[in-house]
């Protein structure tokens, strides 16, 4: 029996015979053609591009009917076929060295591959798997390169390759293939997005899992903890199957939770509401029992296509979830898009010279500051949309109060141009912060004088504060959310809030992780926004502990020195009433 340790991106575990794909690519030998027929590669390529956007057009519609705003990954991939950047080198390649069609695409969309590969920005080098899938399948459509078939499988199965592409993970039959794991891969890459939305369990990043194991050995996928347990003995798959049974349980007895109201035992009521990036997220928000949209990531709009969407078009999205919230409360984070976000339209906005350290650079608010008619149009979009509901808006990473004043002036300007153009719009609508670096927590009380509420926004706040890339795998055991300057700094932010009597909450995945449930309580906080499946889990705990309880937790765990004690404690305590929150942790290797 052997174990590797990889990153978890679906939870779940599952117990069955793997498949193993053979991760060594064909190679394409260079064979150069007559002058005569280089128009005759041209008019290959030309065919097999257009057989790829229509290949692509279909597996998109056909996701989008399971996978939903995830088949917009597809479009990125039909947009990266008409990119003259990338085909035009393909044609020269032609037209110089008279090389066949299927060499241009392998030699070309290889250095493109590489130059992924090579970035150091986390998110870009997480595309390289996309220019894979597009070389697969221009090949494919020039000379009927395929890959190893895991479309006929007649048993469920586990899949372990060095990487599954984006098409190829899409593609995979639920029903036959039960888990994923890759030696490749981050926990942005499109293959783990999309594996987290077919809802099996998936891991990546393993290094060498595919050296390690066979086609036809028994494996368990541990993806609650990322672990891969290879040939596992009777007593380990025993412990694994009571795990299962009783996380199935767990998920039963969470289900019935959902209509009732997230209220501690002596009475305090907590309210749990969402984090959303598309208007079609709201039916299972409110399934979920969400009491609102606590932060709706609006740089979605932007990345789904390489076009900025119009005014109209973000009016309609905002307009879409108002109407669907149906009288619910709703905050929108303005234009939020940053180093692990790059895309075509953030490229587009900051220039075509790469910034050397992203993370620190032009992003977010910054970013909106020095585009303004990019930041106007935004906020034309959200005040119009004010009129048909409750509505807030909400700026991210202000890091100085400066920051914060030229975006409300902005606002202002906003305003006065929708007065004198007669356009409607809720003049008294609440303007609020994303506390999400250390200076403005340390200035909390310098904004509060400012805003109408905070948002604290853990996910930046933890990588600023303990000088860690939260994408960066190699250093990942030191981006924690228990460690205890992170803790300090969300109890100055919240004890702020309480003196100026201001709203307070809490937008980070921290939020949604149980462990820090009764911890964020304890430290004062009655408002948490979470992603929509965490709510009946995080909902349980508040069902079933008191305020006292919850206080006493907050102080111990001020006392201990390492994020090590803190969470050591606090998962303890957390499992006294809620057990099942930590399916497999007492499986020990």
């Amino acid at each position: 029996m052997q174990v590797k340790k990889g990153i978890p991106v679906s939870p779940g575990v599952a117990i069955y015979p793997v498949v193993v794909l053979d991760a060594v690519d064909r190679r394409i030998p260079r064979r150069t053609v007559t002058r005569a027929l280089i128009v005759r590669e041209h008019e290959r390529l030309e065919k097999a591009l257009d057989a790829s956007t229509k290949e692509i057009e279909r597996l998109r519609d056909q996701t989008a009917e399971s996978l939903g705003k995830f088949s917009q990954i597809f479009s990125a991939h039909i947009a990266m076929l008409d990119d003259p950047h990338v085909i035009g080198q393909i044609r020269e390649m032609i037209n110089n060295d008279r090389v066949t069609a299927e060499y241009a695409v392998y030699a070309v969309m290889r250095q493109f591959t590489q130059a992924f590969l090579q970035h150091e920005n986390k998110f870009l080098r997480d595309r390289a798997s996309d220019v894979r899938d597009l070389e697969h399948r221009i090949l494919r459509q020039l000379i009927g390169h395929t890959h190893s078939d895991i479309e006929h499988l007649e048993q469920q199965s586990i899949v372990i390759a060095h990487d599954l592409t984006p098409s190829q993970t899409a593609a995979l039959d639920t029903t036959k293939i039960r888990a994923i794991a890759t030696d490749a891969g981050g926990r942005t890459s499109h293959t783990a997005i999309l594996a987290h939305a077919l809802g099996i369990p998936a891991i990546v990043g393993l290094e060498e899992v595919t050296r390690l194991v066979s086609t036809g050995e028994t494996a368990i996928i541990d993806g609650n903890r990322g672990l891969v347990v290879i040939d596992p003995d009777a007593e380990r798959i025993m412990e694994y199957r009571q795990e299962e049974r009783r996380f199935a349980a767990f998920e039963d007895t969470l289900g019935q939770l959902k209509a009732l109201p997230a209220v501690t035992q002596d009475g305090t009521d907590i309210n749990l509401q969402a984090n959303i990036e598309f208007p079609t997220e709201i039916p299972e928000t409110l399934a979920n029992g969400a009491t609102g949209v606590g932060l709706y990531r609006t740089e979605f709009l932007f990345l789904a296509t390489d076009s900025q969407p119009t005014e109209q078009e973000q009016f309609e999205s905002y307009c879409r979830v108002i109407k669907a919230l149906d009288g619910r409360p709703l905050t929108i984070r303005t234009l939020d898009l940053g180093a692990d976000k790059i895309g075509r339209s953030l490229s587009a906005l900051n220039g075509e010279n790469a910034e050397r350290n992203p993370f620190l650079g032009c992003r977010s608010i910054r970013m909106c500051l020095q585009n303004l008619p990019l930041f106007k149009t935004q906020l034309r979009a959200i005040l119009r949309a004010s009129v048909n509901g409750p509505l807030r808006i909400m700026f991210p990473l202000i890091s100085n109060i400066m920051e914060l004043r030229q975006a409300r002036m902005i606002l202002g300007d906003v305003m006065e141009d929708l007065q004198d153009q007669g356009i409607p719009f809720r003049e008294n609508i609440p303007v609020g912060i994303m506390i999400e670096v250390p200076s403005a927590a340390l200035q909390a009380r310098v904004f509060a004088r400012e805003v109408d509420f905070f948002s604290i926004g853990t996910n930046d706040l933890i990588q600023y504060t303990v000088a860690v890339d939260r994408g960066n795998e190699r250093i990942a055991s030191l981006y924690s959310a228990a460690h205890p300057a992170v803790l300090e700094l969300v109890r100055q932010v919240i004890q702020v809030a309480d003196q100026a009597n201001m709203e307070v909450s809490l937008c980070g995945e921290m939020a949604g992780e149980p462990e820090f449930a009764m911890l964020l309580i304890g430290l004062g906080l009655r408002n948490l926004s979470i992603t929509p499946p965490a709510i009946p889990e995080i909902k349980k705990i508040i069902r079933s502990v008191s305020i006292d309880q919850c206080r006493h937790i907050a102080r111990k765990a001020n006392s201990f020195d390492s994020d090590r004690e803190i969470i050591s404690y606090l998962r303890g305590e957390v499992s006294k009433v809620l057990p099942e929150a930590f399916a497999s942790s007492s499986i020990t290797f």
